[in-house]
């Protein structure tokens, strides 16, 4: 299902909203890159988020600004350096005391191999006690010199790189990208970055609007009888065609904590009740609280 996901701030309200007959957009862009050579731009768009790759923790950024122009023809080659941290955390994430060394790393790594190859930087994962980079590159000459000749800067880092083909980007895709709960959970957290940026402490609890949009009438009445104990009040109900696909709208408030656990909870039990019922969670609203 497509999403367009938003963040507004009007007044003293913060929504977030995710019509699902859109296409992806997330959150607010940086400043647009191009390179007009290769044909090709895009907005960065970089965002994290905690998963497991083989059973371990991990940590993945990645540029989700990406996703509007993958694949590109003359970037199909994918080059990875994996950097073996010195001192991570017991469960195999960075620490605190090395984040300025490979931060210089990152930095070292991503400008010369640009410089050198107009690579593209498409995201890194943190797991395990390592740190790996992604690149995709038009072509590979002297890659392994240049970047044995990167790391000497770093002599007390254990590395080391590697290529392949991957012209549907399918790296990109299938590993980088985030699954459609994490995608949600991005946008819970940059809504409560919201809060916090506008002087919230998210201690008070407050009233918290849902939006959420259905198939057909009888999957909306469904989702309601399926959550009728969770003390949700219903604020709307009305049908637009111009919706299209889902023109059974609904508007459900509840009092509720707002700090990102909290959120996490309610949003995604909505989210997944209303996927049981062909529905779409289209986000959520409340207000700053001082």
């Amino acid at each position: 299902m497509k999403l367009l996901i938003g963040i507004f701030i009007l007044g003293a309200t913060i929504s977030f909203k995710s019509m699902g007959f859109f296409d992806k957009l997330f959150g607010k862009t940086k400043t647009e890159k191009s390179a007009s050579k290769n044909n090709f731009k895009h907005d960065e768009e970089w965002e994290f988020y905690f998963s497991n790759v083989n059973d371990k923790l991990a940590s993945i950024s990645l540029d989700l600004g990406l996703r509007k122009i993958a694949p590109i023809n003359n970037k199909s080659n994918l080059v990875w350096v994996f950097v073996k941290m010195n001192n991570p955390r017991e469960d195999g994430l960075s620490s605190q005391t090395e984040f300025d060394k490979l931060v210089e790393i990152e930095d070292n790594l991503v400008h010369e191999i640009s410089k050198i190859y107009n690579s593209i930087f498409a995201g890194r994962v943190t797991t395990d006690g390592d740190r790996e980079f992604y690149f995709y590159l038009d072509n590979t000459k002297n890659l392994k010199e240049t970047i044995s000749k990167i790391m000497e800067k770093f002599p007390n880092y254990q590395f080391q790189e590697g290529t392949k083909l991957d012209e549907n980007w399918s790296h990109y895709f299938d590993f980088l990208y985030p699954l459609p709960e994490q995608f949600q959970k991005i946008q819970n957290r940059k809504v409560v970055d919201q809060l916090e940026n506008g002087g919230d402490k998210l201690i008070k609890e407050r009233e918290v609007n849902h939006w959420l949009y259905f198939k057909t009438k009888s999957d909306r009445i469904n989702f309601l009888a399926k959550i009728k104990n969770e003390n949700f009040n219903v604020v709307e109900e009305s049908f637009d065609k111009t919706f299209g696909e889902f023109p059974y709208s609904l508007q459900i408030k509840r009092i509720n904590k707002v700090d990102l656990d909290s959120v996490d909870e309610y949003v995604i039990y909505l989210w997944k009740i209303a996927n049981q019922f062909n529905g779409d969670y289209d986000g959520w609203e409340t207000s700053i609280e001082k």
